[in-house]
Formats: C-alpha cells, sequence, structure tokens
C-alpha cells in the first residue's frame, strides 16, 4: 500500500528546464567482463553522444577478461585498463580501482559516469546529467529502458518492470523530493562528492550501497527522465533467475548493515528519505513475508472449504465473507494494477504495442518467481561470489532511436 501511494506522484511530469550549455566533463566508465560480444557497441554509442567530445572520455575496465573485450575495446576507440584479481572479483571493486586511476590523472573531470557493457546511451545522455548537476545535484539516475523488450517473454517482463518503476517509483520519488535510488548502470556521481565519501560499495549490488551510504550521509540521488540508457535483458527464466537472486543477495547483505541506521536516522531527524530508503532496503524480507501470508491465507481457504459439506455454502464462504484477508487485499491491489493502472502508464510512455501486452499479460507468472528467489537471496546473503550475466545482443544505437 505504501508503495501504491508513492507510485501515483508519478503520474505527473514536471516540465523540465530548457537546455543549457556544455559546462561539465565526464569521465564514462564502462565495466566489462569478457564482453567482446557487446564492447564496441557501447563504445560507438557513447562516442555519438551530443556533447563537446573535449568533455568526455570513456574508460573501459577490462576487469579479469580472458576473450578480447581489451582488443575490441582499444579498437574501437575507447581508453582501455586490465584488471586482474583472484579475490577481490565483481563489479563493486572493479569501479573502486578505477575511480582511483581517474583520481591520480593529470586530466580532472568533474563526474564520473558508470555504465554497464551491454548499455547503449540516448544521444542528449550527457546534456541531461550536466543539466542535472547544474542544477545543484551531486549524484543523478538516468532512465533505465530496454535493449531487447521484444525478444523473449522474459525480457517482455523485465521491460515491463523497468518502465513501471521508472514512473511509480523514480518520477513519483522525483516529484516528491525524496532520494531516487541508484540503478546500477546510467548514473552520474560528481567527483569531489566520490573523494569526500569513498566508494566502498563492492557487495553485490553495489548501487544499494552507495545509495544508503549517500542518504546516511545526508546526499539525494536526482532523476535525469530524458537521460536514457537502453539495457540488455536476460533471455531466458534461468538467466533471469540467477541475476535476481544475485541482486537479492545484494539487497538482503546492505539491508543487514544499513537498515537500522536508516531507521535512527529517519526517527532522529524525521528523515523521510531516510526511512523510504530503509524500507527500499528490505525488498527480499517483504517479499517473502508476503508469500508467507499468501500461502497461509491460501491453506486456511481450502481448508474452510473442507469443513463445509455444500459446495454453494463453500462458494458463499469464499467469496461472501466479511473478513478482509491479506490474500483478498493483494488480489484486488494486483488486480486494480495489472488490468488498470499499469497498462496507463504504458501508454503514456508510449510502451504498449501489441506483443508487450501479451507479455504483460503472462507477467503475473514473473512476478510470482520473486518469491522463491527471494528466499534464496535471503538464505545465501553471505555468498559474496559474483554471478556473470552473460549479454549477446548486438544492437547498434541508430537501430533503438528508429524505433524510439
Amino acid at each position: 500500500m505504501y508503495y501504491l501511494c508513492i507510485s501515483f506522484f508519478g503520474l505527473y511530469r514536471k516540465k523540465e528546464s530548457e537546455d543549457v550549455e556544455p559546462k561539465k566533463s565526464f569521465a564514462l566508465i564502462v565495466a566489462a567482463h569478457n564482453e567482446e560480444k557487446v564492447i564496441q557497441d557501447i563504445i560507438h554509442s557513447l562516442k555519438r553522444l551530443d556533447y563537446p567530445k573535449e568533455l568526455y572520455d570513456i574508460f573501459i575496465i577490462a576487469d579479469n577478461c580472458t576473450d578480447k573485450t581489451a582488443a575490441k575495446g582499444r579498437a574501437a576507440g575507447a581508453i582501455v585498463h586490465e584488471r586482474s584479481s583472484k579475490t577481490k572479483r565483481g563489479k563493486g571493486f572493479a569501479l573502486e580501482w578505477m575511480f582511483d586511476k581517474i583520481f591520480k590523472m593529470d586530466k580532472k573531470y568533474d563526474a564520473v559516469v558508470i555504465f554497464d557493457a551491454d548499455n547503449l546511451a540516448s544521444r542528449n545522455f550527457l546534456r541531461e546529467m550536466n543539466k542535472k548537476l547544474l542544477e545543484g545535484f551531486k549524484v543523478v539516475q538516468g532512465y533505465l529502458d530496454s535493449k531487447n523488450p521484444h525478444d523473449t517473454w522474459i525480457t517482455g517482463a523485465y521491460s515491463v518492470a523497468f518502465w513501471t518503476s521508472n514512473r511509480m517509483f523514480q518520477l513519483s520519488r522525483r516529484n516528491l523530493g525524496l532520494s531516487n535510488q541508484l540503478g546500477g548502470t546510467g548514473c552520474c556521481i560528481d567527483t569531489e562528492i566520490l573523494k569526500e565519501l569513498g566508494w566502498g560499495a563492492t557487495c553485490l549490488t553495489e548501487d544499494l550501497e552507495f545509495t544508503c551510504k549517500l542518504v546516511l550521509n545526508g546526499k539525494k540521488v536526482g532523476w535525469a527522465h530524458d537521460a536514457v540508457v537502453y539495457d540488455e535483458k536476460p533471455l531466458t527464466l534461468a538467466q533471469s533467475w540467477w541475476q535476481r537472486k544475485r541482486w537479492m543477495q545484494g539487497y538482503a547483505d546492505v539491508a543487514e548493515r544499513y537498515f537500522f541506521k536508516l531507521v535512527k536516522k529517519a526517527i532522529k531527524e524525521l528523515n523521510f528519505s531516510a526511512l523510504d530508503c530503509a524500507l527500499y532496503s528490505i525488498q527480499p524480507i517483504i517479499t517473502v513475508l508476503l508469500g508467507v501470508a499468501l500461502l497461509v491465507d491460501f491453506f486456511n481457504k481450502i481448508d474452510s472449504l473442507f469443513k463445509i459439506q455444500s459446495l454453494s455454502s463453500a462458494l458463499h464462504s469464499v467469496f461472501n465473507s466479511a473478513s478482509i484477508d491479506t490474500m483478498t487485499v493483494v488480489i484486488i491491489i494486483v488486480s486494480v494494477l495489472q488490468f488498470i493502472y499499469t497498462p496507463i502508464l504504458l501508454i503514456m510512455d508510449k510502451k504498449l504495442t501489441f506483443r508487450v501486452f501479451l507479455y504483460y499479460l503472462i507477467f503475473p507468472i514473473y512476478t510470482l518467481t520473486w518469491i522463491p528467489i527471494s528466499v534464496q537471496g535471503i538464505l545465501d546473503k553471505n555468498n559474496k561470489e559474483w554471478s556473470h550475466t552473460v549479454h549477446t545482443r548486438s544492437v547498434n544505437i541508430s537501430e533503438l532511436e528508429k524505433v524510439n
């Protein structure tokens, strides 16, 4: 109910300020592990950004690569740094290593921007980030879109989830004056803030960890709705399962370390952003508790059916009971979201095609898989081994611009 109420504030989009002169300089950092199939696409996308070329450079972290990622990155015109570590593995460690190098360079940058190797960026991306930095934000998250929404029902479900999240939770937070959540890619961080606070986010969900760190230090993450990053979604349920399990492991780990600190700050300072961030950090726990509540209510319904002799009495008991239980509330909310609210949001953002609508009809199946995934994530939260998602969907940014 909390998130449903929050989401209504995403229905409205405030008119953005006019474009401003490019002033900020950027180090664009792409973290890559064995990404030879897609690395040149992201470099090509970044090289054609509508921003003065002297104000940004493209850096590739070839992290523990055993393929041609580094060679292909150099051939495409990026500055490649190769990293090898048997113990400190994962994106968080790779970024921390690269930030240290950026700080020591003779050329100084006003901000760093983080991308994944499978990403593509809209031409206006840096212009939008420049605008937000000049407005006073020190950390900004861009709009996370899908590179391959029509490939499979899994990519379709992912895409629907990200599109609605951009509206329901990110834009709504911006409108309410809360801190937005970093999404792991397409995010911009002021260099001085990074030096002041330190990165230190090396768990499986480094984006959530750094968001919590920012909020605890009184900083807010801004939202750039028009700075679009196209992200490759997993093609199969198995790939999706392991990726989301890694996310839930990271969430559980971060929640254990930051939840009570955020709640304490929220109570002590009456800080609503801290409370919102605390609730966001315990998503795996909320999901599991919701799943348990649904199961308990379901078995109670079954038990009551066996205790009633006639079918008519059973149906009357189920559908005309005066009591409102968890299952009833959830079914009502999900039904409203599934068949009325979410399609309206997709139409507003011009995302609702016929194929997306078909994927949307089976979206509840994708949603239900979060329950066992969250259970696994909580049980496995102390396993810090990075699980790499293989990216194979090579798409040119010009193809996406034609579609959008």
